[in-house]
């Protein structure tokens, strides 16, 4: 292969879930099979880059100061958020249509061992909102992980001044899963999770 596509295959494989053979694939779609996607491609990516960037409010990707669901005001003034790792979580949580509130988003997770403190963490947007007094409700929706619970317990203790309703989302089996094929972990975030019938 020549320098300019390595060079470009190298550049791919950087991306989340992007492996050799699917960044092989895509330089050669873009290249040979399908140049003409090549500049759309570009001009998306030079626009995204030029006019996207964190909402100053909660973290969410936005063209203006504030992204669109910090300007609604019958959310933002909700005082319930939602706190997330990253942008892709909160896209999900949009998707499912289940949650109507404000979000924070995070952009990572306590890592001591990754050097991710909480300096390197959205945290102090989210003390100037409970400040401020927009937060009556703080839904922590953070990995069921060592990071997301240390996480979620610096929160806890972050916001411990101020009057602020502090739950965690719920774990377990997903909907039709079955215990056979479960992991221990998982089962027993179901079992900690577990509501009375009566």
């Amino acid at each position: 292969m020549t320098p300019s596509f390595d060079a470009l295959q190298k550049q791919l494989k950087k991306l989340p879930g992007v492996g050799y053979r699917s960044a092989e694939r895509m330089a050669i779609q873009l290249l040979l099979e399908k140049p003409e996607t090549c500049q759309g491609l570009m001009d998306a990516l030079a626009s995204a880059r030029d006019n996207v960037s964190s909402c100053e409010n909660c973290g969410n990707l936005c063209e203006s100061k504030r992204c669109s669901i910090c300007q609604d005001e019958h959310r933002a003034n909700s005082g319930t958020v939602c706190v997330v790792e990253h942008v892709s979580d909160l896209l999900s949580l949009e998707k499912s249509g289940a949650y109507n509130g404000s979000y924070h988003v995070l952009q990572g997770k306590l890592s001591p061992i990754n050097g991710i403190g909480p300096s390197e963490l959205n945290f102090d947007s989210l003390l100037d909102r409970a400040k401020a007094g927009e937060v009556s409700e703080l839904i922590l929706a953070l990995p069921n992980d060592i990071e997301g619970e240390a996480t979620c317990h610096y929160m806890i203790d972050l916001l411990q001044p101020y009057e602020v309703s502090v739950t965690r989302i719920g774990f377990g089996l997903p909907s039709g899963g079955s215990v056979l094929y479960a992991d221990a972990v998982t089962l027993k975030s179901a079992l900690d999770a577990r509501q009375n019938f009566r």
